[in-house]
């Protein structure tokens, strides 16, 4: 009678790819020479690389289905498939185990005493010894304009990726709801674990978005400030202007009046408390900073230039 490597794995005759990998993984640990010394130990592991060797390989496996272990050594005639080649066992199952794992050096290393009740804590950061490795992350910017970054918003995104469904890989619409919250910094990054492509033998990657300041027509960010600049003609700069200072709060209106005051090219006027709301305290904000583009003429009439050399002072 032929082996039964479905019971030697400890598995059922319906087992996915995922299974055998973890029953493979499971007892080839348990029963390797270098951890386990019992007399049985050693053909345990042999059985149990040949059963994951001829499991894990799809036509092995439909031939072991139809006709058992005779039908995979001696070769199987099928109508559908034809003759298939006998298939015998290398008889090397630390082959097996090496492949599995990966390049190792000294297998001995990755056993000690602390690790019998959990075969897998032995393998972790050891070269080559690693469980499944996370795909990289697979970043976006997502651009928010600074209207929504003073209120805060919702966004929601919506990606494709690849899901494992029984198995089989099968392609997802999914949405992605990110909440901003007021007075977020530009490059705050939220991140969506495990969200990228499924598959058998790798852990998802994560999906990462980084907000971005949008451009915007009025204001300049500085981090929880804004600048906003106007443009002033030079006979304003000079007599004075009366000014209706765009906010992001427009509940709120803003008004600067320069009275008998001089507008120079570096004259900044600040409003505390018009700026965006602190990340870690919303209920507090920046300043609005009023900046001045002063438009001075191209050419002045003779005559003119006359009297403002009179009325002008000197310094």
């Amino acid at each position: 009678m032929g082996k039964d490597f479905y019971q030697i794995l400890g598995i059922s005759r319906h087992a996915e790819e995922d299974e055998i990998k973890k029953a493979y993984r499971k007892l080839a640990l348990k029963y390797h020479p270098d951890k386990n010394k019992s007399a049985e130990a050693t053909e345990r592991f042999k059985l149990v690389a040949e059963a994951y060797e001829v499991l894990s390989d799809k036509r092995k496996r439909d031939i072991y289905d139809r006709s058992g272990e005779e039908g995979l050594n001696h070769g199987c005639n099928s109508q559908e498939s034809g003759s298939e080649p006998s298939y015998h066992f290398h008889g090397d199952p630390s082959a097996t185990f090496a492949q599995f794992f990966g390049s190792f050096g000294d297998p001995s290393k990755v056993f000690d005493e602390s690790s019998a009740n959990d075969p897998f804590s032995a393998l972790a950061g050891f070269p080559g010894f690693s469980t499944r490795t996370q795909d990289p992350a697979i970043v976006h910017e997502l651009f928010v304009r600074l209207e929504d970054i003073n209120s805060g918003c919702q966004k929601k995104m919506q990606i494709s990726r690849m899901k494992l469904v029984n198995g089989v890989p099968r392609k997802q619409l999914k949405q992605l709801v990110i909440e901003i919250k007021p007075g977020w910094k530009s490059g705050t990054k939220v991140t969506f674990s495990k969200e990228g492509d499924e598959s058998t033998n790798r852990i998802p990657a994560d999906i990462v978005f980084i907000i971005r300041d949008a451009p915007h027509p009025l204001f300049e960010r500085v981090g929880s400030d804004i600048h906003h600049t106007v443009k002033i003609t030079l006979k304003q700069a000079l007599c004075g202007v009366s000014i209706e200072v765009p906010t992001l709060q427009p509940d709120v209106p803003l008004f600067y009046h320069s009275n008998d005051e001089i507008i120079g090219p570096t004259t900044v006027k600040c409003f505390s408390g018009h700026g965006l709301p602190y990340p870690k305290n919303p209920l507090q904000r920046g300043a609005l900073f009023l900046r001045f583009d002063i438009q001075f003429p191209h050419a002045l009439p003779a005559p003119l230039i006359r009297q403002l050399e009179e009325l002008l002072p000197d310094c």
